[in-house]
């Protein structure tokens, strides 16, 4: 039963995983194509991330950040961060490095609020940093 129980909660995250790449795919939809190859496997791994925090951010709010430890009966307990918050925080640390890389690849935005003056190249040269 545990089984049948596993594997309905593998599809469920695997339809959760895809309707988060296809949202990231409609997102990020105006990268150029020579950069999208690269783009493509950031999207996958950047919607399975999104997922498996949003997971546990669930466990978190159930069982919180921290834990009552103790390496045996003759010691005090003491607390301590609980491994899936060390695994939430390195994970998020990379999700967000990952969705940086993706609105790099996006094409840049013409200037704002210009004069219509002559392009003294200044913009461009700040934009290309």
């Amino acid at each position: 039963m545990e089984e049948i129980e596993k594997e309905k909660q593998k599809k469920k995250k695997l339809k959760r995983i895809s309707k988060e790449e296809k949202r990231l795919r409609e997102s990020y939809g105006c990268i150029p194509d020579d950069l999208m190859r690269v783009a493509d496997g950031l999207i996958r791994r950047a919607a399975y991330m999104r997922v498996t925090l949003e997971d546990y951010e669930k466990d978190l709010d159930e069982n919180g950040y921290v834990e009552q430890f103790s390496q045996s009966e003759k010691l005090e307990p003491y607390e301590r961060e609980r491994p899936v918050a060390r695994l939430y925080n390195t994970m998020n640390k990379n999700y967000q490095c990952i969705i940086k890389q993706l609105s790099d690849m996006l094409p840049k935005a013409p200037p704002r609020g210009k004069g219509g003056g002559e392009d003294d190249g200044f913009d461009g040269f700040v934009d290309s940093k």
